[in-house]
């Protein structure tokens, strides 16, 4: 069995091996990209848009836990960092979205629905 396995590690270290410089290069680029994604989309806190308000900047999220800010889950307003992430949103819309505690003012920062 030590055998097996010796030869299996010895494969796979010469397929590594045997990728030439570019193509490992773009495999680590690759899986930092993936690892990249996967942060950011556990960073997101899923929600349920209530009200929103484009010309104040403002709108109101029913929402789940929301992890970087240690606040649990509950409704309430939201400011918006940019108004033009509000401009295609409606009640009832299913988000994912990032906030941030901006000097007092709980601020969304991306906001994405979910189909």
């Amino acid at each position: 069995m030590k055998t097996l396995h010796t030869l299996s590690a010895a494969v796979s270290t010469a397929w590594v091996v045997a990728l030439p410089p570019a193509a490992q290069a773009q495999s680590a680029i690759d899986g930092v990209k993936t690892a990249q994604a996967t942060v950011a989309a556990s960073d997101m806190t899923d929600g349920e848009v209530r009200q929103v308000d484009v010309e104040g900047g403002k709108l109101t999220l029913k929402h789940g836990e929301i992890k970087n800010l240690d606040m649990p889950g509950m409704t309430m307003v939201f400011v918006a960092k940019d108004k033009a992430l509000l401009e295609t949103l409606k009640a009832g819309d299913t988000v994912k979205f990032k906030a941030i505690n901006d000097g007092g003012k709980f601020t969304v920062t991306d906001i994405q629905p979910v189909r």
